[in-house]
């Protein structure tokens, strides 16, 4: 991949997460080189390489991480000969003295795919986002990398500013902890906590980051406590439950647990279906249920992991200009899919169609006629078949069957119904699938 392949590969993984103002402003006018494992980015000033550091070098080195390009580093040249366009303001002037700190745009309560794992959290947020200070307060959302805590906070800011006259800040947790040691070395302590006490509402995404860091956590506690007698609201995220922050001042502790701790769990298979259904949609392009599936079932840890899969494939197919088909899925994320060829026994094939069809083995292999069992032996027969080298007389035995004319049977019956039956077969060729991934 040369180093305009490579941007291109990361704008389309940063415009679901930055607005279209920020593109435009901080990502459209770069150009890059790509030197051994060095990115350089150019850009016209170094005004614009502070502004490129605070609100997107994350999403960049995040956008690496995602396309296993770690070992990459980002390195800053200025070009005095890149020209700037105007930029475009989304928000009033009034809208923009009511916000410190960026909010993306892009993350709202609409477009969260709600499911049984989030949907707590996101009922959760939605009340604090109606009545701020009202309920809830602190509420504390933890979980895992790339669960969609950073969306919530962010759909919650967004309303906000769209339905109530409200001064926020938002910070992630570092951010707060340099911003204090600036304040400190500056002398500017006290212009500091008149800040961040007279918003209405607080938010610090990673809150964690401030463990074992006591000016830090003193600083923030008397800010808790002012801002919470005042009835304003307080929104935290981390990566653990309160309990889990090993180095963190009991007395903090204690009051991140006053409101409601509300933890976000991995998204179970129907909800990463719909992510990338979703997802899909947003990008414009067009994409096979088998191939959705094949993401959603392998891709199971977290979104930004299952978003970063679709990211790949969408910029080799716009770079490349051929269409996404299932074998250029497997061959693109392999590393990731973890795709091996591997043995299919009987055995497994058996495993997996009874719980498929909610069957017991025992059952699939008894002499019992009936449609619910014979119907999900006949496929078994079949796949077997399909996917071994086994004989059918050797198929026969594995089923407890005398005859091989069975296994003759149930094949020709069950490929006569894939021709005449779409979805009977995607059916089939859903349980292939999810043989040969293990």
């Amino acid at each position: 991949m040369n180093h305009q392949e490579l941007w291109e590969t990361i704008k389309l993984r940063l415009s679901p997460q930055l607005s279209p103002a920020k593109m435009g402003a901080w990502i459209e006018p770069v150009s890059t080189q790509l030197d051994d494992n060095t990115l350089t980015l150019k850009v016209p000033n170094q005004f614009f390489i502070d502004g490129l550091k605070s609100d997107c070098e994350q999403y960049i080195l995040e956008a690496l991480q995602t396309l296993n390009l770690h070992h990459i580093n980002i390195e800053y040249l200025i070009d005095a000969s890149i020209e700037l366009a105007p930029v475009q303001q989304t928000k009033t002037s009034t809208q923009k003295q009511n916000i410190d700190g960026f909010i993306d745009e892009r993350f709202t309560f609409e477009n969260f795919v709600v499911g049984s794992s989030n949907e707590f959290c996101h009922a959760a947020s939605l009340a604090v986002a109606d009545q701020p200070g009202a309920q809830y307060n602190p509420l504390y959302i933890h979980g895992g990398v790339g669960l969609g805590k950073t969306h919530l906070i962010n759909a919650i800011a967004n309303h906000l500013v769209a339905h109530k006259d409200v001064r926020i800040a938002y910070r992630t947790g570092e951010h707060f902890t340099n911003e204090l040691i600036d304040a400190i070395r500056g002398q500017k302590t006290s212009a500091f906590r008149d800040k961040y006490r007279k918003v209405d509402v607080l938010i610090i995404d990673d809150i964690q980051f401030i463990e074992g860091k006591q000016s830090t956590q003193e600083e923030f506690f008397h800010t808790f406590d002012a801002l919470h007698k005042a009835q304003k609201q307080i929104i935290l995220t981390s990566d653990r439950d309160p309990s889990a922050i090993k180095h963190l001042a009991e007395r903090l502790r204690s009051r991140f647990n006053w409101g409601l701790v509300a933890d976000i769990q991995p998204p179970n298979f129907e909800t990463r279906m719909a992510i990338l259904k979703s997802k899909v949609e947003l990008a414009g392009i067009t994409l096979d249920d088998d191939i959705c599936f094949l993401l959603a079932s392998k891709i199971s840890s977290n979104v930004r992991e299952l978003e970063g899969a679709l990211t790949r494939l969408t910029a080799y197919a716009k770079l490349s200009g051929k269409p996404i088909t299932m074998e250029l899925a497997q061959d693109k994320l392999r590393d990731q899919l973890n795709l091996q060829s591997k043995t299919i026994t009987i055995e497994e094939i058996q495993k997996q169609v009874a719980n498929y069809y909610n069957v017991r083995i025992q059952d699939m292999k008894s002499k019992i006629r009936k449609r619910n069992i014979a119907y999900p032996r006949q496929v078994a027969m079949y796949i077997s078949k399909e996917l071994t080298k086994m004989s059918m007389p050797e198929i026969a035995d594995k089923f407890d069957k005398k005859d091989h004319t069975t296994i003759l049977y149930a094949h020709r019956k069950i490929q006569q119904e894939r021709n005449q039956d779409q979805g009977f077969d995607d059916e089939i060729n859903r349980l292939i699938l999810l043989l040969k991934q293990g």
